[in-house]
């Protein structure tokens, strides 16, 4: 069911990051601008054509042909991991992050400061806030987290 990602899962892929935005940070942001005009399938889609770094680094999980949600890995770093909202408790949040974990050795994340839910799933399979904290693009907060 996990699989490479291909060009052509690229707009199920931003749709499912971008609902994912919208769902979960947008309530504390509150920024419309961002969230509901340049945060766009579209452009997001274009990040993942054929040949991208995210294509290459993206992988899904393809249930029967229904892309239910992603994981993108950098070396070792946990880069992205989104769930289509239905499909969440579901345990398809953590086949992802143990494929990640055993094919690559997947051991640390940036994590949104707010996103308790995320915090506490990653917490579940093993990892832990390290205290280090950045402020991406001038508004984000994000806390580092290690899987030891």
């Amino acid at each position: 069911m996990i699989r490479p990602a291909r060009p052509q899962d690229a707009s199920r892929i931003a749709e499912i990051i971008i609902t994912n935005y919208r769902v979960n940070f947008y309530p504390f942001f509150l920024n419309d601008e961002f969230y509901f005009s340049e945060l766009n399938v579209v452009d997001m889609a274009a990040e993942y054509a054929e040949g991208s770094e995210e294509l290459l680094n993206t992988f899904v999980y393809d249930d029967n042909g229904v892309i239910k949600g992603i994981i993108r890995v950098n070396g070792t770093e946990v880069v992205k991991l989104y769930i289509e909202p239905q499909f969440q408790g579901c345990g398809i949040g953590a086949e992802l992050l143990e494929f990640a974990v055993n094919r690559f050795g997947a051991d640390n994340l940036w994590a949104l400061e707010y996103n308790t839910r995320g915090i506490a799933f990653y917490k579940r399979h093993g990892f832990k806030l390290t205290g280090k904290k950045i402020i991406e693009d001038e508004w984000v907060p994000l806390v580092k987290m290690v899987r030891e």
